[in-house]
């Protein structure tokens, strides 16, 4: 008889040897035993991290400043100044050495989690399908053991895309406040989704796990000098991927509130499992990707547009102005 979860059974033929290794706390979410699930040490985890970026980048910055330019030229009228002053004054560890650790490190992302992407869904549309969409969402039993240790495999990869800030500050790439914020929220509200046991976990992490394939695919194609035009895309399936978290989020969140705290039970489809306080860190911080990638897009696509527009047309007046004088 063919078996309903080919991937899941295929995967754990091919991990069997590490089982020896994998306590079963690892697997099934047993705060505290499980490795990073109490609030000390996750909250810990991110402290460090930050101490971390941004202490190394203070290192690094006064390494640079101690040193003497290898070139004294001034790189004004340079026709690309950045490249320019990065021969100038090079960073202080050479890019060649981080080429192969980042395109490792961006593969296995991508492949990783298109892998678990695909470990959810397998196990996610039978549920879907005896029981309906809203069950998958919100029924306490759509909350299944494999789809736990699914959960707590992509948290643990939160800790893992950690690594791609020690990669920009090795690189010594400006640190945005979108990345470093977005990087330590992520972790903490899996964290919150984990204890809270929503069921409707499984779509904001699918779409993440969706949107991460392409990401690092991109990261992976362009540190190998292929040109990829996805940068673009890749930020506005960004930005979908939120709209629809939070539609669905705030589904479930008003399934539960009208259920079981306003007495509106007629104008639901039933209660939703999970904690008050998983539903709103997960309101409140998907809220804020949404504004904060918004924000962004509108800042690197349309003002760049603009600003291009603005240029051409001064360039077309110069040479108008150029040819009337002539």
């Amino acid at each position: 008889m063919p078996s309903h979860s080919p991937i899941y059974d295929t995967s754990a033929r091919l991990l069997a040897p590490l089982e020896a290794y994998v306590p079963v706390t690892v697997l099934r979410w047993t705060p505290p035993v499980t490795p990073l699930s109490d609030a000390l040490t996750a909250g810990g985890v991110i402290v460090a991290y930050l101490a971390t970026i941004f202490g190394l980048r203070a290192v690094l910055r006064a390494v640079k400043a101690g040193r003497t330019p290898t070139d004294t030229k001034s790189t004004k009228g340079a026709a690309n100044p950045a490249e320019a002053q990065r021969k100038r004054d090079p960073p202080v560890i050479d890019a060649r050495v981080l080429k192969y650790p980042f395109l490792i490190h961006n593969i296995l992302l991508s492949l990783g989690s298109g892998w678990l992407l695909a470990l959810i869904l397998e196990e996610v549309v039978p549920i879907m399908r005896r029981n309906g969409p809203f069950y998958s969402i919100c029924g306490e039993g759509a909350w299944t053991m494999r789809l736990e240790t699914f959960y707590i495999i992509n948290y643990y990869f939160k800790y893992w895309e950690l690594v791609d800030t020690l990669f920009l500050v090795l690189k010594e790439k400006p640190l945005a406040f979108l990345h470093v914020y977005h990087h330590s929220a992520t972790a903490l509200l899996c964290f919150t989704q984990l204890q809270g046991k929503t069921s409707v976990s499984w779509v904001v992490i699918a779409l993440n796990l969706a949107v991460h394939v392409l990401m690092y695919a991109y990261y992976a194609l362009t540190s190998m000098g292929i040109r990829v035009p996805w940068k673009k895309a890749v930020t506005v399936s960004q930005i979908v991927q939120f709209v629809i978290d939070l539609f669905v989020v705030f589904f479930a969140s008003y399934n539960y509130w009208a259920f079981n705290k306003w007495g509106m039970q007629k104008y639901t489809l039933g209660s939703c499992s999970g904690t008050e306080y998983a539903a709103l860190s997960g309101m409140g911080v998907l809220s804020s990707y949404l504004v904060l990638f918004i924000l962004f897009y509108q800042k690197t696509y349309l003002q760049k547009k603009g600003k291009q527009a603005v240029q051409a047309m001064t360039g077309q007046s110069q040479k108008k102005a150029n040819g009337k004088s002539e």
